[in-house]
């Protein structure tokens, strides 16, 4: 793709992406109109409009929706660069964020947290309880699955992918036995880093997932050509100079911890990593400068839209974000796997 039309496509990306955040705050349970919802942010952010609409519409749009919406938008970009990044550098067309047991770790932490934390000694930092806890099990999840991947000094991707699932097992199991064994007032919080959701977002929570996200894109942009290189194969990335260990280990714990923070607020939401950035590669190719700002837009975008259909389809409960993705995921896997 030509570089005058891939500018077209990022600046048509991110058009998208803002009318879609915008429109997307009307939908749910109550219903706001577009154009009053345009003017709670217009007023909110700058200032801007008369004040001609209710309390309890401002309260909804600025309050509740907007950190949804944002953080949505948030976790959809992070898991689609993770899933870009580990498909390169594993060079299989079906790696996923959470086959690095990152999101059975963090089931088991919140479980940890809320059976142990919650019920028997009260909620410590309040509405940061169980994100913390569930961060933690991530990241020695994380930990865990390096070390037992590790041989000789060697990091192999395959083998890595193994470990993962082994311990996301393991993990589950414990999660699920604890679940089973202690107080069920816990599995109602638990459930929700089984199944995904974005019902934690707040506006003190997303300076996090934020920083995250962002610096995680800068830091991945900035391996984009050890990346390529990867794509290629080992033989190639040896010939060029590429210490193809060194590189996979920086990814790698970049993306597991990644997905450590946004797991920690938004659950396990699946697919998501797997499905948008082969979308991606259709559109720009396989150079990863190029691939990864719009994997993140088409991320975003994707990630607003289906948290959308998850608070509207069986209003005014909310479908756990994690099971709609999975069922638009697993066609995809299907339709993936007739193709290749």
């Amino acid at each position: 793709m030509r570089a005058p039309h891939y500018t077209l496509l990022l600046v048509t990306l991110g058009a998208v992406l803002l009318v879609s955040c915008v429109v997307s705050l009307g939908f749910g349970p109550a219903r706001v109109p577009v154009d009053v919802v345009w003017h709670i942010v217009l007023h909110k952010l700058f200032g801007i409009g008369e004040v001609n609409w209710s309390a309890g519409q401002e309260h909804i749009v600025w309050l509740i929706r907007v950190p949804r919406m944002l953080l949505g938008a948030l976790v959809g970009a992070g898991l689609a660069l993770i899933g870009a990044v580990l498909q390169a550098v594993t060079r299989n067309p079906l790696a996923d964020p959470h086959l690095l047991g990152v999101t059975s770790g963090a089931t088991l932490g919140a479980t940890l947290g809320a059976v142990i934390v919650v019920l028997h000694v009260g909620e410590i930092i309040g509405l940061l309880t169980l994100p913390i806890a569930a961060f933690i099990g991530a990241l020695l999840s994380m930990l865990l699955v390096l070390v037992i991947a590790s041989r000789q000094g060697r990091l192999d991707s395959d083998r890595l992918l193994l470990c993962g699932v082994a311990v996301s097992f393991v993990m589950m199991a414990v999660a699920n036995t604890l679940l089973f064994l202690g107080d069920h007032r816990a599995s109602s919080a638990v459930l929700f880093w089984m199944l995904g959701g974005l019902g934690l977002a707040r506006w003190e929570l997303l300076a996090i997932p934020s920083a995250s996200v962002l610096l995680g894109l800068i830091l991945l942009l900035g391996m984009a050509r050890p990346l390529n290189a990867l794509m290629a194969g080992e033989q190639t990335a040896v010939t060029l100079g590429l210490n193809a260990r060194n590189v996979r280990f920086r990814v790698f714990l970049i993306a597991s911890l990644m997905t450590g923070v946004l797991v920690a607020i938004s659950g396990s939401i699946g697919f998501v990593g797997l499905m948008i950035p082969h979308i991606a590669r259709r559109l720009v190719g396989a150079e990863h400068r190029r691939l990864l700002p719009v994997s993140a837009l088409l991320g975003s975008v994707f990630l607003v839209w289906v948290d959308v259909a998850a608070r509207t389809l069986i209003a005014p409960e909310d479908l756990p974000i994690g099971v709609a993705t999975a069922a638009i995921g697993g066609l995809f896997f299907m339709g993936l796997m007739r193709k290749r």
